[in-house]
């Protein structure tokens, strides 16, 4: 077997639109392909032996078990390794479950997709789920326990912290999208200028200068004892004078801790003496210089989580400890504690496993125990000076028995602090009774508090922190996202998608797109080049300025990773023309159509597909979708244009030579085709599709007739705007046309176009690109043959694989089977080729370059045109 590509989606992709995070895995049987599982010896029983639970996988069969007879019965490899990568990511504490193994059209290779918690650990599994499956096959000895701890690992070093990760999860409840910025807890939800960003439990509208506070130790006790809050009394130090002074003046027991500390570091307490408090202060200084030094306050610890201002929960927190049962010693008791399947590596589950470290030999040492001693039954010892769940300890929920006047002390104390959100750490012997009364006191405040003692305590009842934090980022009537066209098909993506975001723009709305040239925000270029994944998407929607997104999107960037955003408001298909065929296992029109379509199942149940009424793959999904669907056509007597009237349905008409909606019997007039330039009045048939299909998405979006009309007559095409779309240059003697069409479809609107074009002489330069099929290349040249009277052949910057003389040989081919008989003549370079035409031209000649490096060509043009234009003054 050999892996040849593995890939990871991250949107709707073309095998599920829900499930966004799967692993596509390119896998060649080789020899295996004559090999199902039936006809390995033993091969059933050395997988049921290294992967038991593979019985609860149900497979086709639909029982438990079933996946077991299929590989008895026999089933294929790949097949099998999609079982194996989806079970080992549940065994590491990943719960997954769809998978999907199809073969392509190149027999024995497979695409193994699986779906993944953790991008790093799904690849892994892929891999390690191929090595798996041949040690069984070659009966070879596999470690599975090490590979589940490699997975445990890999997701710990990349996965959100459990904080985190409860507020991610709380937005996709209400269908809030999320991104991760960068590889820590950063976060931003929502889109555009409505996004909001949280780190931890920190978020946008998290006061720096609260963090500050409650960061130091000393002043936030300073604000607090200010304001009449109960603290312990002590003081700060920084040497052994100053210790002692604090004692004389406290008295013992005491603790000592880091100014700057958290999460318990550094922190010696119940210190009953001279020798162990000079200890602390060396320990506390290994984190901060300055120390606390406060008088010990017995009782329990508290956390007091609030969150707006508003209490949201609180838990008893417990150190780790194990309970004797006068048999077992203490590491034995420490080992049966952490089997317990609520404890698990890292913040896998809801509790951490108990480690022992210094801070566990030295309370053992207190009690002068050792970790082989036998602790009586019923005796709690503990193992932590602490009460963090990050060291062992747990949690018991008593949100419901916090005193009201305690609840006003902690919303007051936030105040005063300045935390939007704020955990309070008290010790009290309860908090039923206020704190004046119980004598309790608030140890510290703490910015960025974790939520995991709150989700999941030990004991009583989970809270949904969480949402609160969600709440006070998003109130009710704040706006989560911000709107999104996505333009998808095979021609005419780009301008259409140029169009509507120069009407979005009109509109008064800062409208950020992605094209095949760049990324743009306005009309400035923010990056340059083929901008239409799913990486330039989340540029454009990670953008705090952006209020409306305007989205091209190409078939290479679905298939590389899904789609950038998860859902749109609307979706427009321009067309589906062969293009890119016999590339990534797309072979047919109708697999390029599954490509296509998922922009249109991403588009929102209340939202829009645009489809075109004159194509025929289009209208093959016209029954088939989930939001509404509105269509465009260039004929008003089109079938389906009809039917759409009938039924009283929205589309957009070519009609009586102007751009027209039609709702039922009415029309609505936008604009002369004539009076739009970048249809060059009315004679470029593809450039007034797109024109309708940019005015039928803006009208569905709710703008103004006369606001969509404005732009159209205002967008006018030039090298600037519209690079390499219908880019007309005017000499004295001659013309140039460059235009970036570069498959079939392509070739016949230019062909379309140039039927009106009165010229005595027509020269064209084109290439043959690389990786199109012989077919595709044959037909370009067949075209171009129609069209020109001489024809120029170039070669194109990337030969993708092939030959300069295998591709013009199939363009030559092309030509002569064009029925007209035209001249041509091979140039390689594609400046030297340009050069040569204008040489060649003639008064009235029409010079149209097919270009796919638009601006190369463009300058060279522009050059010539300047020098022109310079000579002429002369």
């Amino acid at each position: 077997m050999k892996i040849e590509k593995i890939q990871a989606l991250r949107g709707p992709n073309i095998w599920s639109i829900s499930r966004k995070k799967l692993i596509q895995m390119r896998l060649n049987l080789e020899e295996l392909e004559q090999f199902p599982t039936n006809k390995i010896d033993g091969f059933r029983e050395r997988i049921e032996k290294l992967l038991p639970s593979l019985i609860t996988h149900r497979c086709s069969e639909g029982y438990e078990g079933g996946f077991f007879h299929r590989i008895e019965t026999g089933t294929w490899m790949g097949h099998v390794i999609e079982h194996i990568a989806l079970e080992i990511q549940s065994l590491a504490g990943m719960e997954t479950g769809f998978g999907r193994t199809r073969e392509t059209k190149t027999p024995g290779v497979y695409n193994v997709v699986f779906t993944y918690i953790e991008e790093n650990a799904g690849i892994y599994a892929a891999e390690e789920a191929v090595k798996i499956a041949q040690a069984l096959i070659d009966n070879e000895e596999y470690d599975i326990e090490n590979c589940i701890q490699q997975l445990k690992e890999i997701r710990e070093r990349v996965r959100l912290g459990p904080s985190t990760g409860s507020i991610v999860e709380e937005a996709q409840s209400r269908r809030i999208p999320w991104i991760r910025l960068g590889k820590n807890s950063l976060v931003q939800l929502g889109y555009g200028i409505n996004q909001q960003r949280f780190q931890a439990t920190i978020t946008g509208k998290t006061s720096s200068i609260a963090v500050d506070i409650a960061c130091n130790k000393e002043i936030t006790k300073k604000m607090l004892e200010d304001s009449a809050i109960p603290v312990p009394s002590g003081d700060l130090v920084t040497d052994n004078d100053g210790l002692e002074r604090v004692i004389r003046k406290i008295g013992f027991p005491l603790v000592l801790k880091p100014l700057d500390g958290n999460h318990g570091r550094g922190q010696t307490i119940n210190v009953q003496d001279w020798e162990t408090a000079k200890e602390g202060l060396v320990y506390a200084q290994t984190i901060s210089h300055k120390v606390i030094v406060e008088r010990y306050v017995t009782g329990f610890d508290y956390r007091v989580l609030v969150i707006n201002h508003k209490m949201v929960a609180a838990a008893r927190r417990v150190p780790a400890h194990i309970v004797g049962d006068g048999l077992a010693t203490i590491q034995e008791l420490i080992d049966l504690e952490n089997q317990n399947p609520r404890r698990g590596y890292g913040h896998e589950n809801a509790l951490t496993e108990i480690n022992v470290d210094k801070d566990t030999v030295e309370l053992l040492g207190k009690l002068e125990y050792t970790l082989e001693t036998i602790p009586q039954k019923g005796e709690t010892v503990y193992l932590k000076s602490t009460a963090n769940l990050s060291t062992g300890g747990t949690s018991i929920d008593v949100t419901d028995m916090v005193h009201p006047e305690n609840i006003t002390m902690c919303e007051r104390i936030s105040k005063i602090i300045g935390l939007d959100v704020c955990g309070i750490d008290i010790m009290a012997e309860n908090l039923t009774q206020p704190l004046k009364e119980s004598g309790g006191v608030i140890l510290e405040v703490n910015a960025a508090p974790g939520f995991r003692m709150h989700l999941a305590p030990s004991e009583g009842l989970p809270r949904n922190v969480a949402g609160p934090v969600v709440d006070m980022l998003y109130p009710p009537g704040k706006p989560i996202t911000i709107p999104i066209i996505a333009v998808t098909g095979t021609n005419g993506k780009t301008t259409t998608t140029r169009l509507i975001s120069h009407i979005v723009k009109n509109n008064g709305y800062r409208v950020g797109f992605t094209t095949s040239d760049g990324i743009y925000i306005q009309n400035t270029m923010l990056t340059k080049g083929d901008t239409t994944g799913p990486i330039s998407a989340e540029f454009i929607l990670k953008d705090p300025t952006v209020e409306f997104a305007v989205l091209e999107t190409a078939r290479g960037g679905i298939l590389r990773s899904g789609l950038g955003f998860g859902q749109c408001d609307i979706g427009v298909l321009t067309n589906i023309n062969e293009d890119h065929l016999g590339i990534n296992d797309i072979h047919t029109l109708k697999d390029l159509t599954k490509v296509k379509r998922v922009v249109l199942d991403s588009v929102k149940k209340n939202g829009w597909c645009v489809l075109n009424a004159d194509d025929e793959y289009s209208m093959r999904l016209i029954n088939d979708l989930d939001a509404r669907v509105a269509i465009f056509s260039l004929d008003e007597q089109n079938p389906f244009i009809k039917k759409f009237a009938k039924e009283g349905r929205t589309t957009c008409i070519l009609e009586e030579g102007h751009i027209t909606i039609k709702k039922g019997d009415w029309k609505i007039r936008i604009a002369k085709v004539i009076n739009i330039p970048i249809t060059m009045e009315g004679k470029a048939k593809f450039m007034i599709q797109n024109v309708l299909a940019a005015s039928l998405a803006t009208y569905l979006h709710g703008f103004e007739i006369e606001d969509i009309a404005n732009s159209l007559r205002t967008f006018i095409p030039s090298a600037q705007l519209t690079p390499g779309r219908l880019n007309i240059f005017k000499f004295k003697n001659f013309k140039v046309l460059i235009d970036f069409a570069h498959n079939p479809a392509g070739y016949e609107a230019i062909e379309d176009f140039l039927k009106n074009i009165e010229s005595p002489k027509k020269i064209g330069i084109i290439s043959g690109v690389g990786d199109r099929r012989d077919s595709d290349i044959r037909k370009c040249g067949q075209i171009a043959g129609r069209m020109f009277d001489h024809i120029i052949i170039r070669n194109e910057k990337h030969l993708r694989g092939r030959t300069e003389e295998e591709i013009n040989a199939l363009v030559i081919d092309g030509i002569h089977s064009s029925g007209k008989n035209p001249s041509f003549e091979i140039i390689p370079k594609e400046m030297e080729a340009l050069k040569h035409a204008m040489s060649l031209a003639e008064e009235g000649t029409y010079i149209t370059a097919l270009s796919d490096v638009v601006t190369n060509a463009i300058e060279l043009v522009q050059n010539y045109q300047t020098k022109e234009l310079q000579e002429d003054m002369e």
